[in-house]
Order: structure tokens, then sequence, then C-alpha cells
């Protein structure tokens, strides 16, 4: 079995040093670059399982080129986790809006680290393991490609939109919670805070609104959240 590849893009040189011993460790195979420009062209090239992607870099900012590979077909389904000094709710919320899949605050402990990576690549495989093609009203996700249609119009979205609108329409007409959203979807293991379900699901509902099924994603007053494919 070949070892997953990680991409650290990461200016502070002690800082890669350090994941890259921590990760190599733990069986992963290790990229590195210091800047924005050589990160996204390791990334095209090397199509590796997850990134992590430093925010305050020389240059082009860490979000910005977070936002690059969300754009870009080719890149638009790597896992991206955030690492970053800035532990502000204001600044994680920027960072998941950037595009990221996960948040790290700096100093960080490498094992939790490793954790938040083994518990993506798990989702990943989960994902494959299941049926590979859902339906649920005009919408239908494609798990082996991993492509998500309205109707026939492809709609390109990041990891965590694929996995919220798999979950969603799975598990059509019942309502769940911030915190059962963030177990079912981020993991029991994984440490974010309830206001990431909101970034995300506002994210996902404006790249389907475009498609007119914006609305299949109901928000319940003090409740959660509920999908359900026909909208009255």
């Amino acid at each position: 079995m070949s070892q997953s590849k990680i991409l650290v893009i990461e200016d502070e040189a002690a800082i890669r040093d350090m994941l890259k011993f921590t990760l190599s460790a733990s069986g992963y195979e290790v990229l590195e670059a210091d800047n924005a420009e050589d990160g996204w062209k390791i990334a095209l090239e090397v199509m590796p399982d997850v990134i992590l992607l430093d925010w305050m870099m020389p240059g082009t900012p860490g979000t910005s080129l977070a936002k690059r590979l969300r754009q870009n077909d080719k890149t638009a389904h790597l896992p991206i986790i955030m690492l970053t000094a800035r532990g502000e709710e204001e600044d994680q919320v920027k960072g998941f809006e950037s595009g990221a899949d996960d948040y790290v605050v700096k100093p960080f402990s490498p094992r939790a680290l490793v954790a938040r990576i083994q518990a993506i690549l798990r989702r990943q495989t989960n994902e494959v393991e299941e049926a590979s093609l859902i339906t649920s009203g005009k919408m239908r996700l494609d798990i082996d490609s991993h492509r998500f249609y309205v109707d026939e119009d492809e709609i390109k979205l990041g990891p965590t939109e694929f996995k919220l609108i798999h979950f969603f329409m799975t598990h059509a007409n019942r309502v769940f919670s911030r915190t059962q959203l963030l177990d079912h979807v981020w993991g029991v293991n994984v440490v974010v805070e309830e206001r990431t379900v909101d970034v995300h699901i506002r994210r996902l509902r404006k790249l389907l609104e475009p498609s007119g099924v914006a609305d299949y994603i109901q928000t319940i007053r003090g409740s959660g959240y509920r999908f359900a494919a026909v909208v009255k």
C-alpha cells in the first residue's frame, strides 16, 4: 500500500522540519514548499492527499492559495488544513471561508495534528467504500469520481461541502443539530467549533444557489438543519 502524500506549505524552516520529522515518523510521504507559488506547482503536479497550509507567508498568503486551489478543477477536492497563529473566532471563520477544511492554531501538538490528518484520510476511505452513486431530487452525487450534479450541470465542491451534501442526501428529511453534524461530517475526534458548521452550510448554499436548489438545505430555528429534496 502506497504512502499517503502530505504537502507542507510553510515559510518557517523550523516548523517545516518539525512537521517533516513527525509526519515521516507516522508513515507519510512529506513534500515541502516555503511559499504559496511553489506549493501551488507541487499540488498540481503531485495531487497530495492532504495539504498543510500556513496562513501568514511572505507574498501570497495561505488564504489566497486556498481559494485558488478550490477554484481549480484539478485541486478543488484536495483537503486543506490551515496552520496559523491567528486563533480568534473571526480569523477561523475567514480561514474556513477561504476553503480550509480544518484549522490548527500555532503552537499545536504534532500528535493532535497527525490525528486530524488521519481523520481526514479515514473519511475519504469510508466514502470510497460506500455506494458509488447517490441521487436525491435534482441532485446526483458520484462518489467514485467525486463529482456532484444538479440536473446535468456539474457543481464544483470543496471536500467539506462534498461531505456535507453527501451526509444530507443520505439522511434526508431529518433535523440535525450543529453538534450532530460536526460528529457525523467532521468526526467525533476532531475539535472544531459549532460556528464552523454555519460557515460551510453558507458556502454550500452559495454554490447551490445558481441552480435553484439552495433551499433544499433548511434552517430549523433553535434546532439545526434539515435537507429536503422537495421544497414547498
